[in-house]
């Protein structure tokens, strides 16, 4: 049919490079995905190329989702370079043959289905609060089926002008609007949106507030935090400002961080009898990323205090305890909600006779709903050709689908080894010891040495008072008050057993998957600050952000190479070396008659 044929010929348009043309001075292409944008060669519009892992994840995800809320609307979505749809319950395999079966032997019209680049009239509407340069919105428009709509935000005035641009240069007009408005602000029931994306320049914290009354019933918010040192306990008076949680410094700030973020934004959609269920969320590099639906529902919302948790942080050994904020209770199909009990510690610890830290409150329950990351996985991996990152995003949901869900936060054996001065165990030992036990183990995508285990802390100092008695320190040189001294000096209740098991090395590390790569590229990292008045990044941010590197890499051995720095002692006049000085007083003297 002409219609079907018009279709065809516009995803093979989309698809399609677009040419580099009406570029203007000091503009430069960047190429991602199948999007090709219009870059301003000065700082005037953020842009971080590191990111793009981040971005084929949101895509990736994103698809899913809009696979099954159009499957819900009778559109079946089409993505190029998929041969077929994996499923993973067969006995959906088996409903789905039987309804195909029941629809062609009652004369039904075919499936409607919809491909990238063309605009589906029952699809959904997409927004980008913080577009900056509208890279993913356009990535949006030309890589995910089945939207009616893409709106690319941004408060800067140059930025939405560009990402105007960018939309008619990638030929995504019918698709992609911009706009220029303040991202917090954004709140309404009549027009909501079925995805909200939120990727600020630093916290997220002040559009969260808006972001869940914006999004529809059931929509998908996918919220990026690269404000790292405030989460993983630098600031913890900071974070709470921002989140209402105190982060604390430990091995599992990462974690920590993830559930700090849901705990916001979980506490955020309550107050407008709202909830959250959390899909997926993933710490990456030096960010975190989370994708949650966020429903509406009264009696559902009462259980938000159940779901969340204060962390008691032993600062000797690092032992941590969980205590839930409130207690659910369920009688048949009564439920009873009531105030927790505890604490689950006492003044001390019980295992170093040292202080606990007060962390939290986090969110509790499980980061991310499995069987949504598996349909996830299968996708990616059944069309690796459609993602530049597509390996380390296989290798990551691997990773999400075997860790523990009911597990909050983890250990790290380095960390445990280093407590009590003795040699590391192999993980694979540690693990199997674990297992041996009678105890639940994983690893986390957070960290590479990370154990989420069911298993007390007990049981933990118990495997390492097994593994130091093989491998001995010299307690001769213990403090008496370290808590090296009190942990070795208990007697194990546990005999742990060190032989490897075939369990205790996980699917994704037999198979060598893309887990944690290394740097992408030099002086990689959070980039500095779009400037709105132009100009490019000063020269004063690049050379402070080149002093520290390959410092250790490149030190100076031989003296008379500092002869190049200027001495600073000998401008106060306090330098009291004279010749001997390593550093140059001749510069000094230059700039002085200067």
């Amino acid at each position: 049919p002409p219609d079907s044929r018009r279709r065809r010929l516009m995803t093979l348009m989309c698809n399609e490079m677009p040419p580099t043309t009406g570029l203007l001075p000091g503009e430069t292409v960047v190429r991602e995905g199948k999007a090709a944008i219009l870059f301003p060669s000065a700082n005037e519009v953020f842009y971080n190329p590191v990111q793009e892992f981040n971005r084929d994840l949101t895509c990736a995800v994103v698809t899913e989702f809009a696979r099954e809320q159009m499957a819900r609307r009778g559109v079946k979505v089409v993505v190029p370079g998929e041969k077929e749809r994996v499923v993973v319950n067969l006995a959906d395999e088996k409903k789905e043959e039987t309804e195909m079966q029941t629809g062609e032997e009652g004369g039904e019209e075919p499936v409607v289905t919809a491909s990238v680049g063309e605009r589906c009239k029952n699809g959904l509407r997409v927004l980008e609060g913080l577009a900056a340069s509208g890279l993913r919105s356009v990535r949006f428009a030309l890589e995910v089926p089945g939207l009616r709509s893409v709106t690319a935000n941004d408060f800067s005035a140059k930025a939405a002008a560009l990402i105007a641009r960018n939309a008619q240069h990638n030929g995504v007009t019918h698709l992609l609007q911009a706009s220029q408005r303040d991202a917090r602000l954004m709140r309404g029931k009549k027009d909501r949106y079925d995805v909200i994306d939120l990727d600020p320049y630093g916290s997220p914290a002040p559009f969260l507030d808006a972001a869940v009354q914006a999004v529809g019933e059931g929509g998908l918010l996918c919220v990026t935090c690269t404000d790292m040192a405030v989460m993983a306990g630098n600031s913890g008076e900071t974070c709470y400002s921002k989140y209402g949680s105190v982060s604390i410094k430990a091995k599992y700030c990462h974690e920590m961080a993830l559930r700090i973020i849901l705990h916001s934004l979980d506490q955020r959609a309550g107050v407008y009898q709202r909830y959250i269920h959390p899909l997926l969320c993933v710490s990456v590099d030096f960010y975190i990323r989370v994708f949650v639906r966020v429903h509406t529902g009264q009696a559902m919302v009462k259980n938000s205090a159940s779901k969340q948790a204060l962390v008691y942080n032993c600062v000797g050994c690092g032992s941590f305890h969980l205590q839930r904020l409130g207690k659910r209770t369920t009688q048949g199909n009564h439920v009873k909600y009531s105030a927790a009990t505890g604490p689950p510690v006492g003044a001390e610890c019980e295992h170093c006779g040292h202080r606990h830290q007060l962390g939290g409150p986090i969110w509790g329950e499980a980061l991310h709903d499995v069987s949504f990351v598996q349909k996830v996985l299968s996708a990616v991996s059944g069309n690796p050709s459609r993602f530049g990152t597509a390996r380390r995003i296989e290798g990551m949901l691997s990773m999400v689908t075997e860790e523990l869900e009911d597990v909050p936060l983890y250990y790290t054996v380095d960390n445990l080894s280093s407590t009590v001065h003795c040699s590391t165990p192999p993980l694979l030992q540690f693990r199997s010891a674990l297992l041996h036990a009678g105890h639940r183990v994983s690893l986390s995508h957070a960290c590479k040495n990370a154990l989420k285990t069911d298993a007390p802390p007990r049981v933990l100092w118990d495997v390492m008072r097994c593994w130091e008695k093989s491998n001995p320190v010299k307690r001769d040189r213990l403090s008496e008050s370290s808590p090296a001294h009190h942990i070795l000096n208990t007697e194990p209740i546990l005999q742990a057993c060190f032989d490897v098991r075939e369990d205790a090395n996980p699917q994704s590390r037999r198979r060598h998957l893309t887990r944690f790569q290394e740097n992408p590229e030099p002086f990689w990292g959070p980039k500095a600050r779009a400037n709105a008045g132009g100009g490019g990044i000063s020269s004063d941010l690049e050379d402070r952000r080149k002093q520290g590197q390959n410092k250790r890499k490149n030190q100076i051995t031989d003296a008379t190479q500092l002869k190049s720095f200027p001495c600073k002692r000998f401008r106060k006049g306090k330098c009291t070396h004279g010749e001997k000085c390593c550093y140059s007083h001749d510069l000094e003297q230059t700039d002085q008659m200067e």
